[in-house]
């Protein structure tokens, strides 16, 4: 192991299981809330049939490791033997030193527990060689059950294409939806029915409507500092919301960009990264122009800012929308808008004051919030997400486009005080449009007696719903398991 021996290793790793010493030590890492990824990974590292490892991937401060504490304290809770638990994170200076196969050999010459043992391995990225590792280990130790966390998902996921293959499944986990805000705060629950979705909303009278959308009231407050705060789960639980942006600027945004994009994805120019991810935070929901970004910046080469938005997404901290194509509207081709993975990076990256104020700002994190919402929603779903933008008239656009084999979706977000929209609206042209095919539209307004079926005569209704109900309506069928369901 060259510069670090297994006395060193052997340190850190009891450092970091005192669960070894004591059981009741995991309580004091463990959280009581638990977000949709927990089940799903517990489920996934207990089932009895289908043997797979789980990796983890989302943005740092995400709530990774959390729930690999909450995985384990349940299997301590269920009976399994303390010392055959082992975590351990590559984040670590020490054990970046040392490969996936000495971290597992030292651990079990300390114990060489009989039955069923269980690995957690934080930011797996960082160790040599860890898909080689972890196939090796599902191949040969029919004894383990592994689940890994990881910053970078693609890696994560080429990982998975080249060995992973059959032998472990990658979730992503997204920062928190509205909903698991509302429920980490504890907040009380508005009485909705029973298996809510929100393409049988078309189906209520306004009555109907606004009795179910006054019920969002009280919440109206809490969903109004989501936005300005967004979801890392530290950043909720704080009684201080500009230290916690603070905090979200150099723990998030300083440190994956300053040093995970940099260690992983051999970047040249770090200052050029930088102003990059600045540019993308001023022009987010925009329709994204290499060649524009690349003379703004430095006047550097188009190849280079294609490299470095690659490495952002694999980072997790953009999403990239794709053009689609819907009905017979010949679409624009090629040219991505690009979402910040969470409006609160977005906020505490541009230090703008007072979001909730600006209406322009205000549009960019609604519909921001929206597309990661939908995203989350539909993961491991066969649907298509992107925009639509028309080629001809490219200021005619629909912000986010669902397509499933029976469903085409259309949402348009207007957080606005006047969210009416022309006859002439892209949205409303390819409701009109048999072509198309669409199935359902949504118009996502500001206010909550801002509802209902727009005057509009479209084959395709268009339902106004406003953001509050729409996000927390998402994230709870999510969360019941709806996922996919709209």
């Amino acid at each position: 192991m060259g510069i670090v021996s297994d006395g060193q290793v052997i340190k850190v790793l009891r450092q970091y299981n005192p669960w070894w010493r004591i059981s009741s030590a995991i309580k004091e890492e463990s959280k009581p809330q638990k977000r949709v990824a927990y089940y799903e990974a517990l489920k996934m590292l207990k089932h009895k049939s289908i043997r797979r490892f789980v990796v983890l991937s989302g943005v740092r401060r995400v709530g990774k490791t959390t729930i690999l504490y909450q995985i384990m304290d349940n299997l301590i809770k269920e009976g399994v033997n303390p010392k055959n638990i082992l975590y351990a994170t590559f984040d670590n200076p020490i054990l970046k030193l040392v490969n996936v196969e000495n971290v597992l050999s030292i651990y079990e010459s300390l114990y060489p527990a009989q039955g069923t043992k269980y690995i957690f391995f934080d930011e797996i990225q960082y160790t040599d060689n860890w898909e080689l590792w972890m196939k090796v280990i599902y191949d040969s130790r029919k004894d383990i059950r592994l689940i890994a966390t990881g910053s970078a998902s693609p890696i994560l996921e080429k990982g998975g294409t080249d060995s992973g293959t059959g032998r472990w499944s990658i979730l992503k986990i997204p920062t928190m939806s509205f909903y698991e805000y509302c429920k980490l705060l504890g907040l009380e629950e508005p009485e909705l029915p029973e298996n809510l979705r929100l393409t049988k909303l078309v189906e209520m009278n306004a009555a109907e409507l606004g009795d179910l959308m006054s019920r969002f009231g009280p919440l109206q407050n809490h969903f109004n500092r989501y936005l300005t705060i967004g979801g890392f789960p530290e950043l909720v639980l704080s009684d201080d919301d500009a230290y916690a942006q603070r905090m979200l600027r150099e723990d998030v945004v300083d440190k994956v960009i300053k040093r995970d994009v940099l260690t992983l994805f051999n970047i040249r120019s770090p200052l050029l990264m930088e102003k990059l991810f600045l540019y993308l935070c001023m022009n987010g929901t925009e329709i994204f122009n290499a060649t524009t970004a690349a003379k703004e910046l430095e006047n550097t080469s188009v190849t280079t800012i294609d490299n470095y938005i690659e490495a952002l997404e694999m980072s997790n901290l953009i999403y990239l929308a794709r053009p689609m194509d819907v009905g017979s509207k010949g679409a624009l081709k090629g040219k991505p808008k690009i979402f910040i993975a969470d409006a609160a990076i977005r906020n505490a990256v541009l230090m703008i004051d007072d979001v909730l104020s600006d209406e322009r700002e205000l549009g960019a994190i609604v519909e921001t919030a929206v597309y990661r919402h939908i995203v989350s929603f539909y993961q491991g779903s066969t649907a298509q997400l992107g925009y639509f933008r028309k080629a001809k008239d490219n200021q005619k656009e629909v912000d986010v486009v669902i397509e499933l084999p029976r469903q085409k979706i259309l949402c348009e977000v207007k957080y606005r005080n006047n969210s009416h929209i022309p006859a002439t609206d892209a949205i409303v042209e390819l409701c009109q449009d048999e072509k198309s095919k669409v199935t359902n539209a949504f118009l996502i307004t500001k206010q909550l007696d801002d509802f209902g079926i727009t005057k509009h005569k479209t084959s395709t209704p268009i339902l106004r719903v406003p953001a509050i109900a729409f996000l927390y309506s998402l994230g709870r069928a999510e969360a019941e398991g709806q996922n996919g369901k709209l």
